[in-house]
């Protein structure tokens, strides 16, 4: 979700291996960019670039990186191979198979980290084989970015957070509720989700003085966000919005209210977009708004940086800005007909 963006979040080589393919194998899944069989002047096959990619769980977004990353490799007329994996947030996993790209030889490699800190020893393994590492939505600690990562894709995620805290002042204020009791449904295992709830209750306190956060529990995955918003709401009576910190917990904030009967009296705001939660909050009547960084545009921005690092090129910057948006119920529609195949 970094320990970077507390320092920067107001701031704005092809090698190959001959036994890559059956080093990998097993290991993670291949995808091309369909351009393996384009040839030279000279008659002769384009040479294969091998290029690692890492997403951090299941949830759409990362899908929209793959997609965002996939269709900028293609359009770069390179003949790109990924080998992809999802740990699934499991550190081991994650080490396991970093370790593997770098012996297998790749070109570079894209990665949401797991861990600010836990990660640090693959990326590293990686910078000193010479392979760049292009991190994307979470990364390790300022230092270590610093010394080993090429670049990082990320929007500010106290702005983030600032954004969404702003819409919930707009609508508690229009309910005429000016001391809310909110409770958040968390992925604060990672940095940048503790960085988000930072931006959302400053916000949120700055125009309603009285607001208060009166339960804090995590629940990045449906499945656990779901149970742990229903929960939060028998415990606390008294709360009457609630923020999801990722589309997980999003999905469970509001699938909590209406399971409750509370429709009209929690208002829920979320973050990452998806179809099932641009359909939400279409609805208008418990998802208020949703902050989203586009996973598409996201993965163009990283492939950008795989590219720059491929010909050589060292970035102006290491932290790359990724646009953020805020959408209403009343922009759902143009959300869902913007994205037919549902990713974000």
């Amino acid at each position: 979700m970094k320990d970077k963006t507390k320092g920067w979040s107001r701031r704005g080589l092809v090698a190959m291996a001959a036994t890559a393919a059956l080093l990998l194998s097993g290991c993670g899944a291949e995808s091309d960019t369909g351009n393996g069989g384009e040839t030279g002047n000279g008659g002769e096959t384009s040479e294969e670039i091998r290029i690692g990619a890492i997403y951090l769980d299941s949830q759409g977004y990362y899908g929209g990186v793959k997609a965002g990353v996939e269709r900028a490799a293609e359009a770069s007329g390179l003949n790109v191979k990924f080998i992809e994996t999802n740990p699934g947030g499991d550190v081991a996993k994650e080490n396991e198979f970093m370790s593997t790209l770098v012996s297998s030889g790749v070109s570079a490699i894209i990665i949401s980290a797991a861990s600010s800190e836990s990660s640090i020893p693959a990326i590293k393994q990686a910078f000193d084989a010479g392979v760049p590492v292009i991190c994307y939505n979470t990364c390790v600690n300022d230092e270590a970015v610093e010394k080993y990562v090429t670049a990082y894709i990320i929007g500010d995620p106290v702005t983030f957070g600032e954004k969404l805290g702003e819409a919930a002042v707009a609508t508690f204020s229009e309910a005429g509720i000016t001391e809310p009791n909110m409770g958040v449904v968390n992925c604060e295992q990672y940095e940048v989700c503790k960085l988000r709830l930072q931006g959302f209750q400053d916000a949120l306190v700055a125009g309603l003085p009285g607001a208060s956060i009166v339960a804090n529990q995590e629940g990045a995955e449906v499945d656990r966000a779901v149970p742990v918003a229903e929960q939060m709401l028998t415990a606390n009576p008294e709360i009457n919005g609630l923020y999801g910190e990722a589309g997980g917990a999003t999905i469970g904030a509001y699938k909590s209210v209406r399971t409750a009967g509370k429709v009209g009296e929690i208002y829920a705001f979320g973050s990452d977009m998806t179809t099932e939660i641009a359909t939400e909050l279409a609805q208008g009547d418990v998802l208020k708004a949703v902050v989203d960084i586009s996973g598409i545009a996201v993965g163009t921005l990283a492939w950008a940086a795989v590219e720059d690092a491929l010909n050589g090129t060292t970035p102006s910057e290491k932290i790359v800005q990724a646009p953020i948006d805020l959408y209403y119920p009343k922009d759902a529609a143009g959300w869902l007909e913007a994205h037919p195949d549902g990713l974000p």
